[in-house]
């Protein structure tokens, strides 16, 4: 185990040590280390967020790791809390279960890093057997509390021999914003192919480096997501553990992701082309180049100004200034763009396991989303700007009273 933050110095994809630093944004505490009032005088140790270049495979990624027991292990977001993630998760179950299994009732679907069992519970809808993965011990727990087994621990290729024992392999593997987190990379997919049936497929979806870069969602980077992932490294990785990436899609989830679609190397799954034609849009953008992404700092530094001019000329009115949304990214956000206590006053989010709670390293109060009304701010951050739609409908009654939306990213606006 580390201790508590290390610098590696290979590419945790294909091993090459031919690294170049393409970005280096504000350090930060870990994005989810929210705390109570009794810990609002200790200092939060920050670590830094530099992100690298594989000269070799051209895989994005930090290299300084932080203790996942010190992330994970008592983690405070979860998928059920959003609507739109429950609709998300339930028509990517239909989709694979359409696809790829013929006899559901005769399957098991298992999910690496299941959170509070929500993909899951649209797997079980259809007939499948679940089980999940997860190291986070009191979601892990409430899961298997409502019918969803899942067993605390992190994945790896020696739990994946014993599952394959205890429970035969699966036909179903999905890891969806996790498969981004981890360092051992390399050990977890060998434990996918170990434990999926000869037929059977891996699903995975991840922060997409494109989306990224084009919409300049550089909040995404945070200590948990080792890995900005595009298709073209990936492809060669699968490959060199027995795999195959045999399709690929854009899908809107987290401003943008990228689902990949994976199986044995000699599985029966027909490359439709997906996957060439991503790798294809990635070199046209320049994203298999180093300068492409240092350039990306410039388009960061744009944003910084203008919506430092937007929240300094409220402050300078005696406004108040809250946030919506307590997610990891909004502690990137906050820490690279400079704004804190002195600027936002409290944070609303409707996760009950963040509400009391105070934020990462800048002790921001986290409300209920009643403290909209309760305490009326003149304007509002949307810190969950992928959520922007869904929350500025659902508490139009703010905007009729006077106050204001600020959407920070992918480009900021004010509703």
């Amino acid at each position: 185990m580390i201790e508590p933050c290390q610098r590696h110095h290979i590419c945790r994809l294909c091993g090459g040590d031919a690294l170049t630093q393409v970005l280096s944004l504000t350090p930060t505490p870990p994005a989810n280390a929210f705390v109570n009032a009794d810990a609002l005088d200790t200092l939060q140790a920050c670590f830094p967020l530099d992100v690298f270049f594989c000269e070799d495979c051209r895989h994005v990624q930090l290299l300084d790791v932080v203790d996942p027991a010190l992330l994970f292990e008592n983690y405070v977001y979860v998928s059920g809390t959003s609507p739109v993630f429950v609709k998300h998760f339930k028509a990517y179950a239909d989709e694979v279960i359409r696809r790829f299994v013929a006899e559901p009732s005769a399957s098991l679907a298992i999910d690496i890093g299941s959170n509070d069992g929500t993909l899951l519970s649209a797997f079980k809808d259809h007939g499948l057997s679940v089980l999940g993965i997860d190291p986070a011990r009191e979601i892990a727990a409430n899961a298997t509390a409502r019918g969803i087994e899942t067993r605390i621990a992190f994945f790896d290729s020696a739990l994946a021999r014993q599952l394959a024992e205890d429970r035969g392999r699966a036909r179903v593997i999905t890891a969806n914003n996790v498969f981004a987190h981890a360092d051992n990379l390399n050990d977890i997919v060998i434990g996918i192919r170990d434990l999926l049936t000869t037929d059977g497929v891996f699903v995975f979806e991840a922060s997409y480096l494109v989306d990224v870069y084009e919409h300049t969602l550089f909040d995404t980077i945070y200590h948990e997501h080792l890995a900005y992932h595009s298709v073209k490294p990936l492809l060669r990785f699968f490959y060199a553990n027995g795999l195959r990436l045999f399709a690929a899609e854009r899908v809107g989830s987290h401003g943008g992701s990228l689902r990949g679609f994976v199986c044995h190397a000699d599985g029966p799954w027909e490359d439709d082309g997906s996957v060439g034609e991503l790798i294809e849009r990635e070199q046209t953008l320049g994203l298999d180049k180093a300068k492409t992404l240092v350039a990306f700092a410039e388009k960061i530094d744009a944003l910084k100004a203008q919506l430092g001019e937007v929240l300094a000329g409220i402050k300078a009115k005696g406004g108040v200034i809250a946030a919506f949304g307590a997610p990891a990214k909004a502690t990137t956000l906050m820490y690279h763009f400079g704004f804190g206590p002195e600027i936002v006053d409290f944070i609303v989010d409707d996760n009950p396991l963040k509400q009391g709670m105070y934020s990462p390293g800048m002790h921001i109060p986290v409300l209920p989303s009643s403290a909209l009304y309760e305490r009326n701010p003149d304007a509002t951050i949307i810190l969950a700007w992928n959520f922007a739609e869904p929350i500025i409908a659902r508490h139009a009654a703010y905007q009729r009273a006077g106050g204001q939306f600020i959407i920070p990213l992918p480009s900021l606006e004010m509703r």
